[in-house]
């Protein structure tokens, strides 16, 4: 809802495409620095109060973005200061969550509890832009952000809640050692080396979610409401494709089914680029967000199949800096791209570059390829 918020207030208040790539990079610049940090904490601490005190940073945030919209002409800088507040709440919140996961369910049902918390993520982010179009539409951006204040309350009393032994072991390395041995551990190991930096360029380039305000206001003539339900799109195809993953888990073939989903992410985002027409266009993003549900779940479960409990927090800190890199990041570089070349045209060529990734990585790194099952205690790579 936030989201929504936030890039229409941003395009209404500017009507430059760059001032909607700098929204993502604000975001992303923290976890860019902190990167090194986060992944130790996780590590470190218990992981629930580390995720909790982020959502209380979350709160404060939504809370002065209201504080802003309250004004009759919100400062621009002020705005992208507190979305840096928030990258960096998230830069430690995310490898925190990604590495208390594992702790709540049997290894061998992981595979399983991915595609059922993907569902519900899914669901979220597809009713979360829905709303908040629909309410900056009949309210205010003001409304928005107060709904989103007390929902990060409520977030963080529930994951403090929860039961579970949720710290990692790495208190006996070195602090050096300590830092950078998830980066190192990435850079060892080919097959979460290939996966994390596959997402990464496909992502950072195809990615047009900053680019939605535009297409939304200038091309499809939708409103706010209309924004909201665009940004749905992707969320509500990847919450289908969630479900049929949960009832029918991938088995065999995985790294080729990878790579296919993909390439059919490239061409749904050229689809998308050259529509005029708004169902048409919802039905493009739809169709890309179950493309990149199939690569989130087998991305997903080979980096926290692979990976040491104790090891966990780190990779997930530098799987998160290449995540945030090719969405937030990627935002940037769509609003610099569309600068130039115009909206239409900058979505096309980051689709087409998209699938041009796929064939180069496929060559690049036969190892991901090859995988058969995700479990590496049962995998048998042919």
């Amino acid at each position: 809802m936030q989201g929504v918020a936030v890039a229409w207030q941003v395009y209404a208040l500017t009507g430059s495409p760059l001032d909607l790539g700098l929204v993502g990079l604000a975001q992303f610049l923290p976890a860019l620095v902190l990167w090194p940090i986060t992944g130790l904490v996780a590590d470190r601490l218990d992981r629930r109060s580390v995720i909790a005190g982020c959502h209380a940073l979350l709160a404060i945030c939504a809370g002065l973005l209201w504080w802003l919209a309250q004004m009759k002409q919100p400062s621009l800088g002020a705005i992208y200061a507190v979305l840096v507040i928030v990258g960096a709440a998230r830069a430690f919140g995310g490898p925190a969550g990604h590495a208390l996961s594992p702790n709540l369910v049997p290894r061998a049902e992981l595979p399983n509890a991915i595609a059922w918390s993907s569902t519900i993520f899914h669901l979220s982010l597809a009713s979360g832009p829905a709303l908040g179009g629909l309410v900056y539409g009949a309210s205010s951006a003001s409304t928005v952000f107060v709904v989103h204040l007390l929902l990060e309350i409520v977030s963080g009393l529930l994951l403090l809640s929860l039961r579970a032994r949720s710290r990692g072991e790495a208190q006996g390395e070195s602090s050096a050692g300590a830092v950078i041995a998830g980066l190192r551990y990435v850079l060892h190991h080919k097959i979460v080396l290939g996966a994390i930096s596959l997402d990464l360029f496909a992502v950072l380039l195809g990615g047009a979610v900053a680019l939605l305000p535009i297409f939304a206001r200038d091309i499809l003539h939708a409103g706010p409401s209309g924004l909201g339900f665009l940004r749905s799109a992707p969320a509500l195809g990847a919450a289908g494709m969630a479900i049929w993953l949960a009832a029918r888990p991938l088995v065999r073939r995985t790294g080729i089914v990878m790579f296919s989903s993909v390439f059919v992410f490239g061409c749904a985002t050229v689809a998308f680029a050259l529509s005029t027409n708004f169902a048409l266009s919802m039905a493009a993003l739809g169709v890309a967000g179950a493309a990149d549900m199939v690569s989130v779940y087998v991305r997903h479960s080979l980096v926290q199949l692979e990976t040491p409990d104790a090891m966990r927090g780190r990779v997930a800190a530098v799987n998160l800096l290449f995540i945030g890199a090719s969405n937030e990041l990627g935002e940037f570089e769509s609003g610099i791209t569309a600068a130039w070349l115009g909206t239409v045209r900058a979505a096309v060529l980051g689709g087409v570059g998209t699938c041009m990734v796929v064939g180069i990585w496929a060559l690049l790194f036969p190892e991901l390829r090859r995988v058969d099952r995700l479990d590496p205690s049962t995998r048998n790579r042919e």
